[in-house]
């Protein structure tokens, strides 16, 4: 009983923790949210991953101080992130201190109604935003083995594009995982 219970304790030091993944999204109409699922499935699929699914308005500084890794998603609203996406990157930055994003993770996806609404744009000012907190950025991957920004959909979110999220998630979560491997 005692090598037992000496083997049980050995082994959750040598796994540790779970690496947390936070997917903040803010999402008016269900399209947004609909991707951010198919990224939560994508992440859930790795192996000592943990992820959590909030609104962005929801996130606190301890989810986000708590995640190795934190993934965006926003609607596009005239070429950028929404209002609530801004206010939740404006959060973010008081939230981590000095240090910011420092070792952590981060990427985004976002939702647009139609391929020119500004879904790049939007993308590159999150990327922005993260870059300036130090994050490491992680882009997704598309269909054909291309690179990207992250995953997008344009009006409602197909199978195709749920596809891409769920690669996107996993890409993020293996790569947070490496990181925090020790």
């Amino acid at each position: 009983m005692a090598k037992l219970l000496l083997w049980i304790a050995v082994s959750v030091c040598a796994w540790g923790a779970p690496v947390k993944v936070l997917i903040a999204v803010h999402s008016e109409t269900g399209h947004t949210r609909a991707l951010a699922e198919a990224a939560r499935a994508g992440a859930a699929g790795v192996e000592g991953v943990e992820v959590v699914v909030k609104s962005s308005a929801e996130v606190k500084a301890e989810d986000v101080k708590g995640a190795a890794g934190i993934l965006v998603g926003t609607p596009v609203h005239w070429q950028t992130m929404s209002g609530e996406t801004k206010r939740l990157l404006d959060r973010m930055g008081g939230w981590l201190g000095k240090d910011f994003g420092e070792g952590k993770t981060g990427g985004v996806f976002c939702t647009s109604g139609t391929a020119s609404n500004g879904a790049d744009t939007t993308r590159m000012g999150v990327i922005a935003a993260l870059l300036a907190m130090r994050f490491v950025v992680v882009g997704g991957v598309l269909e054909g083995g291309y690179g990207s920004l992250g995953a997008q959909a344009f009006g409602e979110v197909g199978e195709a594009a749920k596809q891409e999220a769920r690669r996107y998630g996993a890409r993020f979560a293996r790569l947070t995982v490496r990181m925090h491997q020790k």
